[in-house]
């Protein structure tokens, strides 16, 4: 099933436009810490986090209510052109910004009510190269890698969040940053 659900691009832009926004990237959105209660404890999230969109796409992840701030130009540039390439509409796209490698994002599945039940999430990876890993949910020992590269993106659609987990795994060894966009669609 990953086959046909996942899709991996390993150069859907150049290194140097995509290096060219990631810088612009890091320095113009609005980064912040976030902190979420696991095991009855506050913790901080292990990363970076900014929420851009359409002014009605809410979303709600990490049992927490974010409200999108206004597409900056260059989000909205790059969401015009996965729109035309892929024929798909996009209201909305979570950034993440991982330090180094001992930031990260643990198995999850984008499997939340507001995205219907067979989202697509674009998503691209700028800067330096990281692991993303997806497993079966039904059975763990079942799970690939894929080295996500500066300018790479993966597609998740149809059954992918239904069936399977993903994760971006520490790394310690890696001191350079990351940032990833994941676009989607969020019904209201």
């Amino acid at each position: 099933m990953a086959d046909q659900d996942l899709q991996f691009i390993p150069q859907w832009q150049s290194d140097d436009l995509s290096q060219c926004w990631f810088q612009n990237l890091e320095q113009q959105l609005q980064w912040h810490q976030e902190s979420l209660m696991m095991y009855g404890k506050q913790v901080q999230v292990p990363r970076l986090v900014a929420y851009y969109g359409d002014e009605h796409a809410r979303y709600r992840y990490s049992g927490v209510w974010h409200q999108p701030m206004n597409w900056t130009p260059l989000l909205l540039t790059i969401k015009q052109r996965l729109e035309q390439s892929f024929q798909t509409p996009i209201n909305s796209v979570l950034c993440n910004l991982y330090r180094n490698g001992h930031d990260a994002m643990g198995w999850h599945s984008d499997n939340e009510a507001e995205l219907g039940s067979e989202p697509t999430i674009f998503s691209l990876s700028l800067g330096a190269t990281r692991f993303f890993d997806y497993r079966r949910k039904d059975d763990h020992t079942i799970k690939h890698r894929i080295e996500l590269n500066n300018g790479s993106l993966v597609i998740m659609r149809g059954k992918f969040q239904a069936l399977w987990q993903h994760q971006v795994p520490r790394q310690k060894r890696i001191s350079a940053p990351r940032i990833n966009l994941t676009f989607r669609y969020v019904y209201t």
